[in-house]
């Protein structure tokens, strides 16, 4: 930390999950008085039940040429990995048509190459946040396996591969055997892999932002539990937040409140088409089989990973809007697919949880300056990459408020873009 920096600032930033921390914590290294405001406790948003995966691999966008093809195949299976609420359809319509045009191959190819730098080098940019915290001690790098059950499956991916490989990721490629020998617990079922070595993940995503919150309150940071009902506007930008708490003078603002970011930035001019996608995980304690890594399964799009409290089956996506109440048959049918994927697990301990991903038609976040004020900033939107990119985004924004330059180009992330 630079306590005696020339250029500090009274820093607020709105959201406590991995983004807003580690933005906090940028800021406080910085030399800036930082506060946090969320109305839960830090890690208890979003943050709580993610997969867990430090994932550099994972700038290929969630469309991709094809990809509406597939659609009504998983809308209509009950085990499917996406399912919409059809009230919200309507809502969802224009967000929907951006998504599919996100998909073009020459957008494919630009969201690559602006999201790969952001999360390139994950893990080492994770252990380097969390060094002398408590969220250290739960930072693993086992690297991730990708199985397939045969040929074809394999095949469909292979687009999504290539970008990878085109882009620098170093993937080996396993045969049913050498998918066993990894991971023993595995159903026979799957017939091909790829395992990445450059994977980490937490065993314990929520504690990890809570370790980092823990230091940032010790080191000088603080950390309040109010909810944000109204954000006032002065000459220079945002002034004031009225919350249902005291209300708090601003100085510099950091929007990173996830899901829930729009219904503020669109009060402060820069509405954006973000929308709640709704995950779901089920955790499976004293499981009986051993995971030493997490994999993930290409046919219903989720992901095992092993974690302290058990193995976590995370994924699934569900439009709804944000309002919507969790449909927790959702989960249950997580808790299927472990059995699927890993025959002889017991299941007989199993705790549920869903939680809303921010998520933008293009896959990538909005980071970087409010383009109507000069005191505000923009962390948020970052879909299924949130704890990956976490860290970057953090010192992203701090290089921001300092008047920095990036070391990387932002200009895709611009809110604006749409």
């Amino acid at each position: 930390m630079n306590p005696q920096s020339d250029h500090r600032r009274q820093v607020t930033v709105i959201g406590a999950g991995i983004v807003g921390i580690s933005c906090a914590l940028n800021l406080l290294r910085d030399g800036h008085d930082v506060t946090v405001v969320d109305r839960v406790p830090p890690g208890e948003g979003c943050s709580r039940g993610n997969a867990g995966l430090f994932s550099s691999d994972s700038f290929v966008p969630l469309s991709l040429p094809g990809t509406l093809r597939k659609v009504p195949g998983w809308l209509l299976d009950p085990l499917g990995p996406l399912a919409i609420r059809w009230r919200h359809a309507p809502r969802l319509l224009p967000w929907l048509i951006r998504f599919v045009l996100a998909g073009r191959p020459d957008r494919v190819k630009a969201i690559c190459d602006a999201l790969e730098p952001l999360l390139d080098s994950s893990l080492e940019h994770h252990l380097a946040l969390a060094k002398g915290t408590e969220a250290e001690g739960l930072i693993r790098s086992e690297g991730c396996m990708y199985v397939y059950e045969d040929a074809k499956s394999l095949a469909d991916e292979a687009k999504s591969w290539d970008l990878r490989q085109a882009r620098g990721t170093i993937v080996e490629k396993l045969n049913a055997a050498q998918i066993r020998e990894r991971e023993p617990a595995l159903a026979p079922i799957f017939e091909h892999g790829y395992y990445v070595s450059n994977v980490g993940h937490t065993v314990e995503p929520m504690l990890l932002v809570k370790g980092l919150a823990k230091y940032f309150a010790q080191s000088g940071g603080v950390i309040l539990q109010r909810e944000v009902r109204y954000i006032e506007i002065g000459p220079e930008g945002p002034s004031r937040l009225i919350t249902d708490g005291d209300d708090l003078d601003i100085d510099v603002l950091v929007i990173a409140a996830g899901a829930f970011s729009n219904r503020l930035t669109a009060g402060l001019g820069s509405p954006v088409p973000l929308e709640g996608e709704r995950g779901y995980h089920v955790t499976i304690a004293n499981a009986g089989i051993p995971l030493n890594m997490p994999v993930f399964a290409n046919t219903y799009k989720f992901i095992a990973t092993p974690m302290a409290p058990g193995i976590r089956i995370a994924g699934t996506a569900e439009f709804g809007g944000l309002d919507a109440e969790p449909n927790f048959a959702r989960a249950d049918v997580l808790a299927t697919h472990a059995k699927w994927m890993f025959p002889d697990i017991d299941t007989s301990d199993v705790t549920t949880w869903s939680g809303l991903r921010p998520t933008l038609p293009d896959s990538l976040p909005v980071i970087g300056p409010s383009p109507v004020f000069g005191n505000l900033f923009f962390a948020f939107g970052h879909q299924h990459v949130g704890l990956t990119g976490g860290p970057r985004t953090g010192k992203l924004i701090a290089d921001l408020v300092a008047g920095r330059a990036p070391n990387m180009d932002i200009r895709p992330f611009r809110a604006d873009r749409f």
